[in-house]
C-alpha cells in the first residue's frame, strides 16, 4: 500500500467508490433498494412496530443495509411540445415545453399512488401521438407502484416522424446541483446512482414502440426503425458529451435488460456497439459504465464481459429467473463486475432459515477473493423479511468474511 493510501473505507459509500475505483474497502459494500418494501409495508400499515417511526433511511442504517438510490443528473427540455396527461379523465399533467428525464416514460411526472389508466398526449407542429399507462391497485400495495406502459406512442408509420420530431427539437438540460443535494442527504451511508434513460434499442424495445410490435417492425419497417434508433443515439452521445463536468465516477443506464427479448444476436447488433461506444465517451471523462440489469441474462452471460459494460447492477439470479449467480461469477472473472446477486427470494418466510444461511454462506464463499457490490436482486420486495437482511449485514461485517480484499493486493 502506498504511503498515506487509506486502510479503511469508513462508510457505504466509500466502499462503493473503492470497489468501483479497483480500491481496497475495509469489508464488501453491501447496499441495495427498499423502496417498493417501505412503500408496500406503509400503504398496508404492515412497517414492523420497532421500524414504525423511522423513516426508510433509518431503517436502512438500523439493518445496516447501504441505502441505494437512483436520481437522473440531467433532463431535456422538448421545445414545441405541449404534454397533456389524464388518468380516467381527469387531468393531471400540462405542460409546454417540459423537461423530462425520462422520455416518453415519464418517470417521475405522473402519479404513483393512484391506480388507473393514464392517457397522455403528445402534441406537437407535425401531428399527435397517444399513448398510455395503467397502474393497478395490487401494485400500489406491493409498493412496486410504478405506472407500465400498455399503449406505446410509436404505432403506426407516421408515427415515427413525429417521435423523431419530438427527440430533434430537445435541449439538453442539467441538473447537477441537484443531484450533489440528494447524494449529500444520504450522508455516506448509501450510493446515489447517476441514472439516465435507456440506449435507444432497449428504448424502443420497453417504451418507445412495445416488445412484440418492435420485432415486427424491424422487419417490416427496418427503415424507419434504423433511423429512429439513430435519432435517439444522438441524442444520448449529445448528453454524455455534456456530463463531462459532471463529477461522478459511473454513469448507468436503466435498460432493465432481458436475454429473452433481447436476445444474443440483437444484443451484438444493436446494445452492445451503443455500450462500447458510450463507455470510451465516459472513459475520456474518468468515469465508467453500467446498466440496470435485472432479466434474465442466461444467455448474455458469454457476451457481456466483451459489451464495454464496467458494471451489471441489480443482477437478479435463480431462482427468480435461469442464471445462476455461480455461471455469471465464472463467466466475469474479469468483468463486468456484479452489484446485487442475492435474489430477493432468499428473503421469504417459504426458504427455511438454515437454507437461507447456507446459500448466503456459499455466495460468500464465491467472492472470497474478488470484488463485488452485494445487493438484493432487483429489489427488497413487500414480502421480504428484513431481519434477514441484518442477519446478511452482520456475516458481512464479521471479519472472517473479508477475505475477498486479498484480490486488491
Amino acid at each position: 500500500m502506498a504511503p498515506g493510501q487509506m486502510e479503511i473505507e469508513s462508510t457505504t459509500r466509500d466502499r462503493v467508490l473503492a470497489v468501483l475505483e479497483g480500491r481496497k474497502p475495509d469489508r464488501i459494500p453491501f447496499i441495495g433498494r427498499m423502496d417498493f418494501w417501505y412503500r408496500g409495508m406503509s400503504y398496508q400499515g404492515k412497517i414492523p412496530e420497532r421500524f414504525r417511526e423511522m423513516s426508510l433511511s433509518e431503517i436502512h442504517r438500523a439493518i445496516g443495509f447501504g441505502q441505494e438510490d437512483w436520481l437522473s443528473p440531467c433532463a431535456y427540455k422538448y421545445h414545441n411540445l405541449e404534454l397533456v396527461s389524464r388518468i380516467d379523465g381527469c387531468e393531471v399533467l400540462h405542460e409546454y415545453e417540459p423537461e423530462i428525464s425520462f422520455f416518453p416514460d415519464l418517470w417521475g411526472k405522473i402519479p404513483v399512488d393512484r391506480a388507473g389508466e393514464t392517457t397522455t398526449e403528445l402534441i406537437t407542429p407535425v401531428g399527435k401521438l397517444r399513448y398510455k399507462h395503467t397502474l393497478l391497485e395490487e401494485s400500489i400495495r406491493s409498493g412496486t407502484s410504478r405506472p407500465q406502459l400498455t399503449v406505446r406512442p410509436v404505432r403506426e408509420p407516421e408515427d415515427y416522424r413525429i417521435y423523431e420530431y419530438i427527440i430533434e427539437h430537445s435541449e439538453f438540460a442539467p441538473r447537477f446541483e441537484a443531484f450533489y443535494a440528494r447524494e449529500a442527504g444520504l450522508e455516506g451511508f448509501g450510493y446515489l446512482v447517476p441514472m439516465l434513460n435507456r440506449v435507444p434499442f432497449q428504448s424502443l424495445l420497453i417504451d418507445v414502440i412495445g416488445e412484440v410490435p418492435f420485432f415486427y417492425a424491424l422487419y417490416d419497417h427496418p427503415k424507419l426503425v434504423d433511423r429512429l434508433l439513430q435519432v435517439v443515439d444522438q441524442q444520448i452521445v449529445d448528453l454524455l458529451e455534456r456530463l463531462s463536468g459532471f463529477q461522478v465516477p459511473y454513469i448507468e443506464f436503466c435498460d432493465n435488460l432481458d436475454g429473452s427479448m433481447t436476445n444474443p444476436r440483437l444484443f451484438q447488433k444493436y446494445v452492445a456497439p451503443s455500450y462500447q461506444r458510450y463507455s470510451q465517451i465516459l472513459h475520456a471523462q474518468g468515469k465508467t459504465l453500467g446498466s440496470h440489469t435485472d432479466g434474465n441474462l442466461k444467455n448474455l452471460i458469454p457476451l457481456l464481459p466483451e459489451s464495454g459494460l464496467a458494471v451489471c447492477e441489480s443482477l437478479t439470479p435463480a431462482p427468480i429467473t435461469d442464471c445462476t449467480f455461480e455461471e455469471a461469477w465464472a463467466a466475469w472473472e474479469n468483468g463486468p463486475l456484479i452489484w446485487g446477486g442475492i435474489p430477493s427470494s432468499y428473503l421469504e418466510a417459504r426458504l427455511p432459515e438454515s437454507e437461507f444461511q447456507d446459500r448466503i454462506a456459499t455466495i460468500l464463499s464465491l467472492v472470497r477473493d474478488r470484488p463485488i457490490i452485494l445487493g438484493i436482486g432487483d429489489a427488497v420486495m413487500c414480502d421480504n423479511d428484513i431481519e434477514r437482511i441484518r442477519w446478511i449485514a452482520n456475516r458481512i461485517s464479521h471479519p472472517a468474511h473479508h477475505l475477498f480484499l486479498n484480490y486488491f493486493h
